[in-house]
């Protein structure tokens, strides 16, 4: 009940993460969504997921969700903030409005029953999501019980940088706290994250830097920049420590998508065997 009550308090100063989400949904063309779907399938290793189901937790956007049940998965989607629901609800309904292998609901991912009552799947999928929830390390153990044996998990998790990090942590907290600062956040994601491509740029003579963002996954630039300056609660996590865990728990590890002592997330696919 403790722990009810904790998980509780914190969720309640926690980034809109999915009302920004939902300002995103309205511009996803066909580039953002091949993207997405390149990246996803690079990642597994695989051409395609025909005959394969698809746990997507915290779907955001359902860009990921999309890309998924294009590529032939069954697909079931779940997002704790209910703005991230309507938005995968319209990619849904956009594309395959009535199709009765996509499933959308809210839910937590902190909620071991939900997870438990969920089932398995061949795939269960997490980018940047498990970080976010305030009690990563209960996260990071019910996302197990939805992976089938031989299936795979495809989680990332922001990589620790020590004192960098706590110093995020602190910009992030009070960001979400004063309102009023938040311009001020969004004008400094800009300089740390987009002047310094924009003078690459200038001198290579190439200004299409946007364009070569959105190959990441099929995001946009601004969104992620709110979503990075504004994303709390934010936890950190060494690549060792999350490959222990899953070996523990059964997993082999098949690939590892680093982004060095960078800021980032570090992507994790493993495979189920025990």
């Amino acid at each position: 009940m403790k722990r009810d009550l904790l998980r509780d308090e914190a969720l309640k100063k926690r980034f809109d993460f999915g009302k920004n989400w939902k300002n995103f949904i309205d511009g996803i063309n066909n580039q953002h969504i091949e993207n997405s779907q390149k990246k996803l399938l690079q990642g597994l290793g695989m051409s395609d997921l025909k005959n394969k189901s698809f746990l997507d937790i915290g779907s955001g956007s359902g860009l990921s969700s999309l890309s998924a049940k294009i590529s032939g998965a069954r697909v079931f989607s779940f997002d704790y903030d209910e703005h991230s629901v309507f938005s995968t609800q319209y990619l849904k309904d956009k594309f395959f409005k009535n199709d009765q292998d996509w499933k959308i609901e809210q839910g937590s991912v902190l909620d071991k029953d939900y997870m438990q009552n969920l089932g398995t799947f061949d795939i269960v999928y997490s980018w940047g999501v498990l970080h976010h929830t305030g009690f990563m390390k209960i996260a990071l153990e019910n996302v197990d019980h939805n992976v089938k044996k031989g299936g795979h998990l495809f989680i990332a998790l922001y990589n620790d940088q020590g004192f960098r990090s706590k110093i995020w942590k602190v910009l992030k907290k009070a960001y979400v706290k004063y309102k009023i600062t938040r311009p001020f956040f969004i004008g400094l994601g800009y300089l740390l994250f987009w002047f310094p491509k924009l003078i690459k740029g200038l001198f290579k003579g190439k200004l299409n830097f946007q364009k070569e963002y959105k190959k990441k996954r099929g995001m946009s630039l601004h969104h992620d920049i709110v979503d990075w300056m504004g994303g709390y609660p934010f936890e950190v996590v060494k690549r060792e420590t999350i490959i222990d865990i899953y070996r523990e728990l059964g997993y082999e590890l098949q690939n590892l998508i680093s982004c060095g002592n960078k800021l980032g997330c570090n992507e994790f696919i493993f495979k189920k065997i025990k």
